[in-house]
C-alpha cells in the first residue's frame, strides 16, 4: 500500500529544509492519499523531491513529526529497535546510568516520547499521536536492550499526564504499563540518595536534567550558609548538605514537594543540617533582606516561567525580580547559582536578564561557569526545542 503524502507550499519547510524535524500545518499545501491521523506519511517539497517520512496529526500544530529523511526507509519494529539502541548507546558512553533520560524525543529522533530510567524502574511519557501507537514496542526494544547489559527492569510507569497532549487531540493518561509495582523507587545520584515518586511527582518524578549542574555547587558549598530557592524535593539542597555546608535552607512553595524533601534529608542523615520551610519564595527573599540576611551561596532554580512566547515579558520580570533579590542576600564574594529552564527564555534574553538585575542592585558578576543540561538530555543541533536549560554559577561582587 503507497504511503499518502504531503507536499509543501513553495518556500515552506524552513525548518525541515535546516534540520528540524517539524512540519507544521500552515506549511502544507495538500496532502494526497488517504490517511488517519497517526499514521507515517511521506513529505515532499513543493516540487515533488522527498523529504522524508513522518508522524501525521492534523489535530496538532505540528502536522508531521519526522522519523527519518529517507524515503526508502521502512518503518517497523526493526526500524525502532535501532532507534532505542543508539539512544542507550549514547547514553553509556556520556552520563551515569544508573538513574538517566534514555529517550528524549526529538533528540533521539524518536518524536514525542520521553523515557527516564530510575534505578530498575523506567517511567514513559508519550507526547504525541504517532508515537504514542509504537509506545509497547518502544518499552518491549528498551527493557530486552537493557536485558542484555545485564539489567532487569521490575515496572514501567506511564505519565502521559502533560496537558499539551490535547493539543495532539489525545485524553490524558498515567497508570502501570505491565504489573504494578512501588512507586516509591530510591535512586542515588552524585552521593546523593533520593525517593523518587515517579506516580505523583512532578513530570517522570524526579528532574534528571540538573545532574551535573547539583554536582558544581558542591565544591562551593563546604562550610558554606546556603539558600536554595524553589528546592522542589531538595536535589540542590541535598548536594551542598553532603558537600558540606555549615547549615542549608531550602525554600518551596509545594508542601507535598518539602515533605518529600524533608524525607530525602533523612535518607542522607543530614535532617540536623538541611531545613525546608513551604513558602512562596517571592514574598520570602524579600523578608530576609528586611532581617538582613546573607548567605555564603544562594541557588535559583525555579519552574519554567514562560511556557509560550506570548508570555515571555511577564517571564523576564519574574527572573529579574528573583536574580536581583538573591543578589542582595549574597554576601560580597559569595556565590549565585541561577537557571532557566523554558525554551523560551533563550540564552541571550537570560544573559541579559541577569545582567539587568546585577546593575540594578549595583552587583558586580564574575562568571564561574555557563553550563546546560546533562547530556542525556541531549541538545540537537537545528532542533531549537532540545535546548532548553541555562545555568550560570557568578561570584557576586560588591561594586569597588
Amino acid at each position: 500500500m503507497s504511503l499518502a503524502a504531503a507536499v509543501l507550499k513553495k518556500g515552506e519547510g524552513r525548518l525541515l529544509k535546516g534540520g528540524g524535524l517539524w512540519v507544521f500545518g500552515n506549511e502544507i499545501a495538500s496532502i494526497m492519499g488517504s490517511f488517519q491521523n497517526g499514521d507515517i506519511i511521506l513529505v515532499k517539497d513543493f516540487d515533488g523531491y522527498p523529504m522524508g517520512k513522518g508522524f501525521i496529526n492534523t489535530n496538532s500544530k505540528i502536522a508531521v513529526r519526522m522519523l527519518t529523511r529517507n524515503e526508502n526507509v521502512r518503518i517497523d519494529s526493526a526500524f525502532m529497535e535501532k532507534r532505542v539502541r543508539e539512544a542507550w548507546e549514547y547514553r553509556k558512553k556520556v552520563v551515569d546510568t544508573s538513574s538517566c533520560r534514555i529517550i528524549f524525543g526529538e533528540a533521539d529522533f524518536l518524536p514525542g516520547i520521553v523515557v527516564d530510567k530510575f534505578s530498575d524502574v523506567l517511567v514513559v511519557q508519550s507526547l504525541a499521536l504517532g508515537i504514542d501507537r509504537w509506545k509497547e514496542c518502544i518499552i518491549g526494544h528498551l527493557k530486552q536492550i537493557l536485558a542484555e547489559d545485564g539489567i532487569r527492569i521490575r515496572g514501567v510507569y506511564e505519565r502521559s499526564d502533560a496537558k499539551v497532549r490535547r493539543q495532539e487531540g489525545m485524553e490524558l493518561y498515567k497508570g502501570f504499563l505491565g504489573e504494578e509495582f512501588p512507586t516509591l523507587v530510591e535512586i542515588e545520584e552524585n552521593g546523593v540518595k533520593y525517593q523518587v515518586d515517579v506516580e505523583n511527582g512532578q513530570k517522570t518524578g524526579f528532574f534528571l536534567d540538573q545532574k551535573y549542574n547539583r554536582l558544581a555547587i558542591q565544591k562551593l558549598c563546604k562550610d558554606a550558609r546556603v539558600l536554595d530557592c524553589f528546592t522542589h524535593t531538595g536535589s540542590f539542597a541535598l548536594n551542598a548538605g553532603i558537600a558540606g555546608a555549615k547549615s542549608v535552607l531550602g525554600v518551596d512553595a509545594s508542601e507535598l514537594a518539602v515533605e518529600q524533601a524533608g524525607y530525602n534529608a533523612k535518607l542522607n542523615g543530614l535532617e540536623n543540617k538541611v531545613k525546608f520551610i513551604c513558602e512562596d519564595v517571592f514574598a520570602l527573599l524579600p523578608r530576609l533582606e528586611e532581617q538582613g540576611e546573607k548567605f555564603d551561596v544562594v541557588i535559583l532554580d525555579p519552574p519554567a516561567f514562560t511556557k509560550s512566547r506570548s508570555s515571555v515579558k511577564n517571564a523576564v520580570k519574574g527572573y529579574r525580580e528573583i536574580n536581583l533579590r538573591a543578589m542582595r542576600l549574597v554576601k560580597d564574594g559569595g556565590f549565585l547559582a541561577t537557571c532557566s529552564c523554558s525554551h523560551f527564555m533563550n540564552y541571550e534574553l537570560f544573559t541579559k536578564t541577569i545582567a539587568q538585575a546585577a546593575k540594578n542592585v549595583h552587583k558586580r558578576l564574575r562568571q564561574v561557569e555557563y553550563r546546560t543540561q546533562a547530556p542525556d538530555h541531549p541538545i540537537l543541533w537545528s532542533s531549537d526545542e532540545s535546548y532548553y536549560l541555562k545555568f550560570y554559577i557568578f561570584q557576586v561582587c560588591s561594586e569597588r
